[in-house]
């Protein structure tokens, strides 16, 4: 069997990245989306940021060549910046869309996520309170994955149920190379710091914060993931590890532990298939006070300095 370590190379001729001899990925702007397969049959697994539909159609296209199509769209959740262009690829290929059970609320109009939690800290989280967690209602396009954990369009792998970033959040495994597509339930780069984020220095973390609602469950995910023994961990966030990835994971796992504040932390967002229930009660957040204080302060600085240069003309 191809160790993972020696197949995992950059493109130079396109934004593509191969995890795997028939796995590569792209990324749009933070955050990546995976196309699986051969020129004969592939599956795209999410589909990245709003408005980059057209750059996923063109690698679609450089890497499988001119008017590529894949069997279907699965969707390891339902957030704006791994669904952000799903329904009008969908639509332009004439295919379904595939996210768990307890996802579809969120994509056929029946509930919002909860609330993002930029109090968790960090950089990811600052910037988070610019996100949205609106859902979607992709309509007839969105079809149930199935419950027997296939998936889709790829007989090789399974579809393993990965709650805790969101309800309905799930990964991907093939054995045969022990290859793991993560989604969100760990991230591959430290999100917390600006110059991380910059660098994409690998290391295994905890799922995007300001967006996992359930600790409990996130936990309990990324313990079921080490016991595969991955020999690459490809994510939503973050390069590939293929690297003692196993060894990794089974650190990482032994090690997880929770932010230490945080909305979600001590109690998660209670959800089923219709949406959310109940939402814990927000925690104090200063930011805001702090900003409209700022706001406030360069306002009334602005007006002196105004005042003072009319008086300076009189």
């Amino acid at each position: 069997m191809q160790n993972a370590k020696s197949i995992v190379q950059t493109k130079k001729k396109d934004s593509m990245q191969h995890v795997a001899s028939d796995v590569t990925f792209m990324t749009t702007v933070f955050v990546n989306l995976y196309m699986v397969g051969t020129n004969d049959s592939w599956v795209l697994v999410d589909t990245g940021l709003p408005k980059q539909g057209w750059r996923v159609r063109a690698a679609a296209e450089e890497r499988f060549g001119k008017g590529a199509r894949p069997e279907a769209i699965i969707l390891t959740h339902g957030h704006f910046d791994h669904a952000g262009n799903a329904l009008g690829l969908a639509e332009g290929w004439d295919v379904p869309i595939y996210p768990h059970e307890l996802e579809l609320p969120y994509l056929t109009g029946k509930s919002d996520y909860p609330p993002q939690d930029p109090t968790v800290g960090g950089a990811l989280a600052q910037m988070s309170r610019l996100f949205p967690h609106s859902g979607y209602d992709f309509g007839s396009r969105v079809q149930m994955l199935p419950r027997d954990g296939s998936a889709p369009g790829l007989p090789e792998w399974r579809v393993l149920h990965t709650p805790g970033h969101t309800a309905g959040h799930i990964s991907l495994f093939r054995e045969r190379d022990r290859v793991l597509l993560a989604g969100d339930a760990l991230a591959t780069v430290n999100q917390e710091s600006v110059v991380t984020l910059l660098t994409l220095e690998k290391e295994l973390r905890q799922p995007p914060a300001p967006l996992t609602t359930d600790w409990g469950a996130a936990r309990r995910s990324i313990e079921q993931l080490a016991k595969l023994q991955p020999s690459a961990i490809a994510a939503g966030h973050g390069l590939p590890i293929t690297e003692d990835a196993a060894t990794k994971m089974n650190e990482f796992a032994a090690h997880f532990a929770p932010p230490p504040k945080g909305r979600y932390v001590r109690e998660p967002a209670r959800t089923n298939e219709n949406g959310v229930v109940a939402l814990p009660p927000p925690v104090p957040d200063p930011v805001p006070k702090l900003i409209a204080g700022a706001a406030l302060a360069l306002g009334a600085g602005a007006l002196i300095y105004s005042q003072t240069r009319r008086r300076r003309r009189s």
